[in-house]
């Protein structure tokens, strides 16, 4: 199919602004026959993008992301070993990088390492909170300072069984970025904060680069023991 051809596809499932059973089992077929290369799926991952845009300038833009959300899933490469890799990104303000980081905390299913200066957002909290009751191994390095602002959320997860470390200087633990199942990893500036999405101008970007994989999870590791006596 021509890129023209695929535009047409995505467009008639945006119509209503939701990517129905039946649509997604149509265009999961499509892209299976048409044994799409990487930089076929970020060609339309980006026209996917584009077209959300549109869809939430007409005045839906919940239902823009969760479309957006179902498209892109099939739109992503395998992840692991010997696997094609991707990269995307998103921006704020909006709701795109709360919903990606959403979207990767209710998909995991092993374990979950976050590393994060702030974490305010109760949305995101509670995902959090729902991977540790169905099982998903979960541990979270944060800011000793920004854990007792108010608003933040770090106590409320830390008191639901969920191990938390703290760094123990004067100087901040800035980090923003998470792992999942040992096969994503997310990072950029983006907060885990209302206020990032609704307000600042921020990146997040997740990828399954085994390289960058492994660097950022030897770093969760390193500061996972360096801040072993400092825990919430």
């Amino acid at each position: 199919m021509k890129l023209s051809e695929w535009e047409d596809v995505l467009l008639k499932t945006a119509q209503d602004a939701k990517l129905s059973r039946g649509e997604r089992s149509v265009l999961q077929e499509k892209i299976k026959e048409a044994a799409l290369d990487s930089s076929a799926r970020a060609l339309l991952r980006s026209r996917a993008f584009a077209i959300a845009r549109e869809i939430a300038r007409d005045g839906a833009p919940t239902g823009a992301v969760e479309w957006l959300e179902e498209v892109v899933k099939l739109l992503l490469p395998p992840t692991g070993d010997g696997e094609e890799v991707f990269a995307e990104v998103q921006f704020s303000p909006g709701e795109m990088c709360a919903r990606r980081i959403l979207g990767l905390l209710d998909g995991c299913r092993r374990s979950t390492d976050i590393c994060v200066f702030t974490i305010t957002d109760d949305r995101i909290t509670d995902a959090v909170l729902r991977g540790h009751r169905r099982g998903v191994k979960i541990r979270v390095v944060t800011d000793n300072e920004k854990a007792y602002d108010e608003g933040s959320d770090v106590r409320r997860i830390a008191s639901s069984g969920i191990p938390v470390r703290v760094d123990d200087s004067p100087y901040h633990m800035h980090h923003k970025f998470a792992l999942f199942d040992g096969a994503a990893v997310l990072t950029g500036s983006y907060n885990w904060t209302v206020g990032a999405a609704r307000n600042n101008e921020e990146n997040l970007v997740v990828s399954n680069d085994r390289r960058l994989l492994t660097s950022f999870s030897g770093e969760f590791e390193r500061l996972w023991k360096k801040f072993a006596a400092q825990q919430l």
